[in-house]
């Protein structure tokens, strides 16, 4: 049975005493909570400090993404190695605001210069094998723009984005993996997916899995929705049966939200 989960990506907001103090109120929120596993997600520089306020709670840290490679002369990046001696035991790939393809301009970065990020379906795949390799438990993050979902692509896209996702990998290891389908025009917009279709989505996502791995792997892996999940639509969405929990950027920024969010899957789903 697939395990519920609620993961909050604090993308890059939270020095150190700030995610002390958030890393705190969601230990003592819900940090002995049973049946849904609960995962954050801080800014690098906060790894080692949220590592030391988890402490034997059952909440889980994450890294919000990595490279590839042991060590080298690799300039900002950060290995996996690095993020298990840290204590992490999950890390978050292919988020939108990384792949290349999804920079959305603001007032002083062109498309351009957002577009260095430069995460591809191609170098999705090799961080999800490196984090494998390395004990991690990779959250591969697909989605759609608004553009290609108003073009009818949503499902071929997101195929398309699992399977590259996945290339590669044994039947064992795809079990190892979570998924999260961020649409991506619903990523820090206020917008959400209406639940229905984000289920919809997820089915296909769990379809694709099963073309790698065989009938019913899918049916296995956990797969979240990212996407502006907050207090007031959180049940909506874990009610659906494809959905098993949330990617969560804003409302994982207050203890008292994400504990609501983590509460809410545990009456529905646990």
């Amino acid at each position: 049975m697939r395990v519920p989960m609620m993961a909050g990506n604090w993308k890059m907001h939270c020095a150190l005493d700030e995610a002390e103090a958030l890393a705190k109120g969601v230990v003592e929120g819900v940090g002995s909570v049973e049946g849904v596993t609960v995962v954050l997600a801080p800014p690098f520089t906060a790894l080692d400090r949220v590592k030391g306020v988890l402490g034997k709670s059952k909440v889980k840290l994450a890294a919000q993404n990595m490279f590839w490679k042991d060590k080298g002369a690799y300039t900002g990046e950060v290995a996996p190695g690095m993020l298990t001696a840290c204590g992490c035991e999950y890390v978050i790939i292919g988020h939108s605001e990384r792949r290349a393809r999804f920079g959305v301009p603001e007032p002083d970065m062109t498309d351009d210069l957002l577009r260095v990020f430069g995460d591809t379906d191609a170098s999705v795949n090799i961080k999800a094998k490196a984090a494998l390799a390395n004990a991690l438990t990779p959250i591969i993050c697909v989605g759609e723009t608004l553009a290609e979902r108003e073009a009818g692509l949503t499902d071929a896209i997101v195929k398309d984005q699992v399977l590259a996702a996945l290339e590669g990998l044994d039947a064992g290891q795809v079990q190892s993996v979570v998924f999260a389908y961020e649409p991506v025009w619903a990523i820090g917009t206020g917008e959400t997916c209406d639940a229905a279709e984000a289920n919809r989505v997820i089915g296909r996502i769990r379809s694709a899995i099963d073309e790698v791995a065989g009938a019913g792997a899918g049916a296995k892996v956990t797969v979240l929705y990212g996407g502006s999940v907050k207090p007031e639509n959180v049940r909506e969405l874990v009610e659906q049966p494809e959905i098993d929990g949330g990617l969560v950027g804003g409302a994982s920024l207050k203890a008292d939200s994400f504990n609501t969010l983590v509460t809410v899957t545990r009456e529905v789903r646990g």
